[in-house]
């Protein structure tokens, strides 16, 4: 745990800029000692953009944005070849993709095909070019942003793409007191460039492999497959969570953990990272939706009904 310090810098740099976001300040944060990727589904004009960038200024890694709009192509994202008529070479271009922290902004205004491009490097951490396999450098988190009322001109997200993501959050509406501390400190300047690094790429890394070495004892584990499993047997669900679900739920509750100060994970883990974590993947029946069902709900009672592990 002796990186901790790392963290709270990291937290207190965002904090700058972000103010009375903290729950989705550690979200973001868990998913980053996790190795994860997180999709920011909120309004225009909460900040999604800034908290990603101050994320990124905070840390000592390679930034890029990247702008979806309709007409942006797949090799856009991964990168390609192109012949140089001087030399008589075949030139490797690489895509934006291939950076350390991604900003996705408004994923889901570019197509479907260029959506899937993303597919490889978010699973796999690399991109195929023309045949070529080409690593994602090292830590990899994509952070894509998306307006979730809007939906002219808008494409949305297929299932494989969501359950990419380790987690989706939302920012919110401020406090009314919130928003006058915001309209206070209000300038022109974009306060997120001129943060500095407060962390290394290998004091990321260092903090990622920590939380994978974090052990999850026999009755935590059995808690989230059980939770996994609930979700399945519902009549209104028509897709719920599968393996890969049970599996980032068990990572983010290692990350929690870690984020807490401690080296083992409780069920209080598990239980604040099961809305976050599988929300999104979850996928409803028609009636489901004609009874105003989310799947938020549905969790919610599932966390009820299912008992919760004594763990010493």
């Amino acid at each position: 745990m002796d990186q901790l310090p790392v963290i709270q810098n990291i937290r207190n740099n965002i904090r700058s800029v972000i103010i009375g976001k903290d729950e989705t300040i550690n979200l973001l944060l868990t998913a980053l000692l996790c190795s994860g990727h997180v999709l920011i589904e909120d309004m225009p004009g909460m900040g999604k953009t800034t908290l990603v960038s101050a994320m990124a200024a905070s840390l000592g890694c390679s930034f890029r944005r990247i702008q979806f709009t309709p007409d942006v192509l797949p090799a856009d994202i991964t990168g390609f070849n192109m012949f140089n008529m001087k030399t008589g070479e075949q030139e490797l271009h690489m895509g934006s993709i291939l950076h350390q922290i991604v900003l996705a902004d408004e994923i889901n205004r570019t197509s479907p095909k260029t959506q899937s491009a993303l597919l490889e490097v978010m699973q796999e951490n690399q991109v195929t070019i023309d045949g070529q396999t080409y690593p994602a450098p090292s830590p990899f988190m994509v952070l894509a942003t998306q307006n979730p009322v809007e939906m002219t001109g808008t494409y949305p997200l297929p299932e494989a793409q969501m359950d990419r993501f380790l987690m989706r959050v939302s920012m919110g509406y401020p406090s009314h007191r919130v928003e006058m501390q915001i309209l206070r400190h209000h300038t022109r300047e974009n306060q997120a460039v001129r943060l500095r690094p407060v962390a290394t790429a290998e004091d990321v890394l260092q903090m990622q492999k920590d939380v994978e070495n974090i052990p999850c004892s026999e009755p935590v584990l059995d808690y989230i497959v059980s939770l996994a499993e609930a979700t399945r047997a519902l009549e209104e669900v028509e897709m719920g969570i599968s393996p890969r679900g049970s599996i980032a739920l068990m990572q983010a509750a290692k990350g929690w953990a870690y984020l807490s100060g401690r080296e083992y994970v409780l069920p209080d883990d598990v239980q604040k990272m099961v809305l976050p974590v599988l929300s999104h993947r979850m996928v409803l029946k028609s009636r489901a939706g004609l009874r105003r069902k989310t799947p938020e709900e549905i969790l919610k009672a599932i966390l009820r009904t299912i008992p919760v592990p004594a763990v010493r």
